[in-house]
């Protein structure tokens, strides 16, 4: 090659990327609204679009609407939606629109408002929320942050890395009361004993939890005051220190930020009568919709004519006709998908409608499952299941309630998880508290009953409820 040549290479490579339609964007948009949000968009574009029209539903009676059948059945064809008109779907058969969800304010609440007060980039704002809105109700965060970059990128359409993540987290766990969005209790003793390390000194509780965790779980101070080379009195104090920390951050939170009256807007409505299972929409305060004939009309006079400002005319009142005939469209597709998803899951767990909310009549469940009969993608189950509550005549359900993974036993039966946490707590509040029982002896027990899980198993449950190791618990 002689000097100073230049050679041009080309070079072929194929990608395969996906890039949703503005219709479909709107239809995802909605689809992750909820009762209220829809409501207020709904309301809001009525206003903006003069080619909408709205009418207030009627008070529609139970008769409206049909029980869950039995038999499989499959989501509607949704490609075709007509020209815009009424939208012919259940609507509320009664019952309290808004539900009292208790009379504290919840943890999260009150992160959200601490999360608000740092300098934030878009970016790291919305995956602040997304990182609270996965704690478990202890305030622990128990999935891995790989896990939920590729929740944030599967369900939200969001890039982002693990180590952001993990930036963002840091600044979370900052937040009060300490030790919140620990990863696990190691990392929830830690925070607080760093928190705490501010007014006295801490560093050797710090570092027998950093560095003898296993022993100070398995309470061998022995071995800690001799491999820390400090005497016994010192290690108990320390221990004792320890102890009094607090591993249910999120428990505490909400147990002291007052008490106020929240509401939540169900989404669906549920009733139970006899054998039979009725699930509707809450979209009784909902307008209904449908393009304006005025302008349709108005259309039709315009489009013909010759005159330049006539045919200007006409190109705005199409713009504006397929703003609505597209909006109308959209409102429908998810209430027809909300309707179909949530009809789906009341199938699979019609045992525990019947039975008035009894777990152990829970059947496992996951979003595939959901998929699978509705034939819709596991990213839109997951869209109507985030954020979105049922109304039972005994209670009020995040959708979230009813799916878990599932337990086989040494019979062949597959259980819901939450029955093997019935279990186990009742194990729990059964056994002697002056010699409770370990987690080896939890699952002795549990295996009895047949359920073969590991003891590590076993302890990340006991961990999920809230209940600390035997030797804390010893009365």
């Amino acid at each position: 090659m002689t000097k100073g040549s230049n050679i041009q290479t080309q070079t072929q490579q194929q990608t395969l990327t996906q890039t949703l339609s503005p219709q479909q964007l709107l239809a995802v948009q909605l689809l992750e609204m909820t009762t209220v949000e829809i409501e207020e968009r709904v309301r809001g574009e009525v206003m903006d679009n003069p080619a909408l029209d709205s009418l207030e539903r009627d008070e529609p009676s139970l008769d409206d609407t049909q029980p869950v059948a039995g038999d499989d059945y499959a989501a509607d064809d949704y490609d075709d939606y007509g020209d815009g008109g009424d939208i012919p779907v259940q609507q509320n058969y009664g019952g309290n629109r808004d539900i009292p969800a208790g009379d504290t304010l919840s943890f999260g609440d009150t992160l959200m408002e601490q999360l608000g007060e740092l300098p934030l980039t878009p970016l790291q704002h919305t995956a602040g929320e997304y990182i609270i809105g996965s704690l478990d109700e202890d305030g622990l965060l128990r999935k891995p942050l790989p896990e939920l970059a590729d929740e944030l990128l599967i369900y939200n359409n969001i890039e982002i890395t693990a180590e952001a993540l993990l930036e963002v987290l840091g600044m979370i766990q900052t937040f009060e009361p300490a030790g919140i969005a620990a990863r696990d209790l190691r990392e929830c003793l830690l925070l607080q004993l760093e928190r705490a390390g501010t007014s006295r000194d801490m560093s050797l509780q710090k570092r027998i939890v950093a560095d003898f965790y296993d022993d100070f779980t398995g309470k061998r101070w022995d071995s800690i005051a001799d491999r820390l080379g400090i005497t016994g009195e010192e290690c108990r104090e320390a221990i004792a220190d320890i102890v009094r920390l607090n591993p249910r951050p999120g428990a505490s939170l909400s147990e002291s930020v007052g008490f106020s009256r929240q509401q939540i807007t169900p989404d669906f409505l549920l009733d139970v009568q006899d054998d039979n299972v009725y699930v509707s929409l809450n979209n009784a305060h909902v307008p209904r919709l449908k393009v304006s004939d005025e302008y349709m009309n108005m259309l039709d006079e315009q489009q013909d004519s010759t005159d330049s400002a006539r045919r200007a005319a006409a190109l705005f009142l199409r713009q504006k006709i397929d703003a609505a005939r597209n909006f109308v469209n959209a409102v429908q597709q998810r209430e027809h998908t909300m309707l179909s998803t949530m009809r789906a899951i009341v199938k699979v767990q019609k045992p525990f409608f019947l039975s008035g909310g009894d777990e152990a009549t829970l059947k496992p469940m996951i979003l595939e499952d959901i998929a699978n009969i509705t034939g819709y993608d596991i990213s839109t189950i997951s869209r109507v299941g985030n954020s979105k509550y049922v109304q039972t005549p005994w209670s009020i359900y995040p959708l979230k309630y009813f799916f878990s993974d599932g337990i086989v036993k040494d019979d062949g039966t597959e259980q819901s998880v939450y029955e093997l946490f019935r279990v186990l707590q009742e194990l729990i509040d059964d056994e002697d508290k002056h010699n409770p029982l370990t987690d080896q002896a939890l699952q002795e027990q549990l295996a009895a009953r047949g359920y073969s899980i590991a003891r590590r198993t076993v302890a990340k449950y006991r961990e999920q409820l809230g209940i600390p190791v035997a030797r804390l618990r010893k009365g």
